[in-house]
């Protein structure tokens, strides 16, 4: 997935670049693994640390890739006064003449968000309302950083981040390898310090992501279940409400 993607985890996301726009969105991005760890692997992988190889592997997968449905888990984590904020529900993806992307959580309160081309909807149940965005021109930030890691060329990715690799580590059972990404832009620093991918030696897709923020703030995204390449019809990208649902555009 501004901006992506983006990221002050929540109430100064700047997925839109506007701090009214990326409120409204900070859902997109709060994600995680409760599981997530820093110890050593307790088992290694199979490669020798290399990031060529690494990267080389990741783009075979992305040339490949043309839907993805998984779980998500977000989590947010606010340092200071030590609180987590955790959402859970379903991540759909499809790589066509542009870009689809809904995002359907179920917990703890139902919401939905749609993307597509240069729209996106928030749809909340509570209140039957779709807020809808204009998003031309951030379109890409939003796939940036809502799907880093799924589908990016490592050229895209090298030409945004500066890239290390950190180590290899057993997650859950998935041994992956784990990358560090600067911002080279001066404003996305100011958002977002660093990212940092846990990806599957298995699919060469990323299997958790830790966005950091300027304080220590960050937010952690943990995908399982994943599924590739499945068929994806039209209908399961438009955001199911009820025919009185209010739209407000926000922008």
């Amino acid at each position: 997935m501004k901006e992506h993607a983006t990221i002050r985890a929540g109430r100064h996301n700047p997925l839109f670049a506007r701090r009214q726009v990326l409120a409204g969105l900070a859902a997109l991005l709060i994600s995680a693994a409760a599981a997530w760890g820093q110890s050593p692997p307790q088992k290694r992988g199979k490669l020798t640390p290399d990031l060529t190889e690494i990267l080389s592997h990741m783009n075979k997968a992305a040339e490949n890739l043309r839907t993805i449905s998984a779980n998500l888990e977000y989590t947010k984590v606010t340092v200071l006064v030590d609180d987590k904020a955790v959402q859970s529900g379903q991540l759909l993806y499809r790589k066509s003449n542009g870009t689809d992307i809904l995002i359907d959580f179920k917990k703890p309160e139902p919401r939905t968000f749609a993307f597509r081309k240069n729209r996106g909807e928030i749809y909340n149940p509570k209140i039957n309302q779709i807020d809808e965005y204009n998003l031309e021109g951030k379109s890409g930030m939003v796939e940036q950083f809502l799907l880093l890691g799924f589908g990016t060329e490592s050229d895209k990715i090298k030409k945004d981040y500066e890239l290390k690799f950190l180590k290899e580590e057993d997650l859950q059972g998935d041994i992956t390898v784990v990358l560090d990404l600067t911002p080279r832009s001066e404003s996305t620093r100011a958002q977002l310090t660093r990212i940092q991918l846990w990806v599957s030696e298995e699919s060469w897709l990323p299997v958790q992501q830790k966005f950091l923020q300027p304080g220590g703030d960050y937010l952690l995204a943990r995908y399982t279940n994943v599924k590739v390449n499945r068929p994806l019809s039209n209908a399961a990208f438009i955001i199911r409400a009820p025919k009185d649902v209010k739209r407000v555009k926000v922008n």
